[in-house]
């Protein structure tokens, strides 16, 4: 029995992932992951490193981050605490939808996940106070080759649903995107 349906976004290759928990009077069972549905969408390499974040403050923003290759990963974000707004920007070299972005809300209650193939950046905003999330991770964080573009970008045009109460210094430093910047993955 399937414990996932995989929606489409607008983005080719960027997915939204609706769990299936198994509900009864004690509470839930919800999968987060299985190697066997993942693969059937695409999702073939292993999971590398599991991470677990919390952002306290409503309006905080984390991202956008990316690594760049031969370190590019595939993230699957899962909110198990309180809400998200999720985006993903594809930085695929030649892609139809290059620097496009799409947001999701992800939370403990709607049982959403997303996953984000490689070339993409990938950030979010907290909608609520003291906000979980646990990724998976295909390829391992290697410092050198992290990368991350500036979540303000007028050249992206992120509608973030709240005004930006709390950014780290790394995230504010990130570059704005350069006129001839043509993408990072091939």
């Amino acid at each position: 029995m399937a414990r996932f349906d995989f929606l489409d976004t607008p983005i080719a290759g960027l997915m939204v992932i609706q769990r299936k928990p198994i509900e009864d009077a004690r509470g839930f069972l919800s999968r987060l992951y299985s190697l066997e549905e993942f693969t059937y969408v695409g999702i073939d390499k292993p999971i590398n490193q599991i991470n677990h974040t919390l952002t306290l403050l409503k309006g905080a923003v984390r991202g956008l981050h990316y690594q760049k290759p031969p370190y590019a990963e595939a993230k699957i974000v899962n909110c198990i605490k309180g809400e998200i707004f999720d985006v993903a920007v594809d930085l695929r070299q030649g892609s139809s939808t290059f620097l496009h972005w799409h947001g999701e809300k992800l939370s403990a209650h709607n049982n959403r996940s997303l996953l984000i193939p490689e070339g993409f950046a990938h950030g979010f905003q907290a909608l609520s106070e003291n906000c979980e999330l646990i990724y998976f991770h295909t390829a391992p964080y290697v410092y050198e080759a992290e990368a991350g573009l500036n979540v303000v970008d007028t050249a992206l045009e992120i509608n973030w649903p709240l005004p930006i109460t709390e950014l780290s210094d790394r995230d504010r430093s990130h570059p704005m995107i350069h006129p001839d910047f043509e993408g990072v993955f091939s």
